[in-house]
């Protein structure tokens, strides 16, 4: 079947056709199906190819915790709803027995993100933060489907010469965030589809957040203490 053909069947009304209901049905149920399949295979491909990398990175993000820092997270669009996903499971963890730990959204605050915006320039909204707010104790995740954010990359230089472990989530081939001295884990999701990478994306933290807390379990105690009001 020609690629015209396909696209009269799915979409009969565009050439002068009525729709068939259960052709049509079936095709949104067919189309279900092989996104759900390729959405588990980018995730059982990725961490085949970076379990190793993905260790790494929890061990970093552990390291930080254990010298006292904090965690700071950003992205642009539907990775800054990413940025603030991850950070709240450290702030609030939804597991019993594990401490609260500080993660802050560097595209949380808009008054910030627009004051920069406005008289610095895009590409400064989340290295300004920084300068103001992060050390050498630090971390910094940063979120970016292509791994070409101009405002990531410059927060990832801007952290190294702020002595901050820096961690990165891209797709694609990883971009210049995979070719960048000043990101010392990344994780690339190579997939073509915006779709799979965040999915992946999703599952990447949720399994940061866990393996950062095995092992911080001898730390346990004294995280607790730090974080009670």
């Amino acid at each position: 079947m020609s690629e015209d053909e396909a696209l009269k069947g799915l979409y009969p009304f565009l050439h002068g056709a009525r729709q068939d209901s259960g052709r049509m049905r079936q095709a949104l149920l067919d189309s279900i199906e092989q996104k759900a399949r390729d959405s588990i295979e980018a995730k059982r491909q990725f961490f085949v190819d970076a379990g190793e990398a993905v260790v790494a990175a929890a061990e970093a993000i552990a390291g930080v915790y254990r010298k006292g820092g904090r965690l700071f997270s950003m992205g642009n669009g539907g990775s800054s709803c990413d940025a603030a996903h991850f950070a709240v499971e450290f702030l609030h963890p939804v597991t019993a027995g594990r401490p609260a730990l500080t993660a802050i959204n560097l595209a949380c605050d808009m008054a910030m993100l627009t004051a920069v915006g406005n008289d610095v320039g895009f590409g400064h909204i989340f290295s300004r933060q920084l300068i103001a707010q992060a050390g050498p104790n630090d971390g910094l995740v940063g979120f970016s489907t292509s791994g070409n954010s101009e405002n990531i990359l410059t927060a990832f230089a801007r952290a190294k010469e702020l002595g901050v472990v820096t961690i990165g989530l891209a797709g694609y081939d990883g971009g210049k965030m995979a070719r960048s001295a000043d990101v010392d884990h990344c994780l690339v999701v190579r997939s073509e589809s915006i779709h799979r990478i965040q999915e992946v994306h999703v599952t990447i933290y949720h399994i940061l957040w866990d393996l950062v807390h095995t092992l911080l379990a001898e730390d346990r105690g004294g995280l607790a203490a730090r974080s009670q009001p």
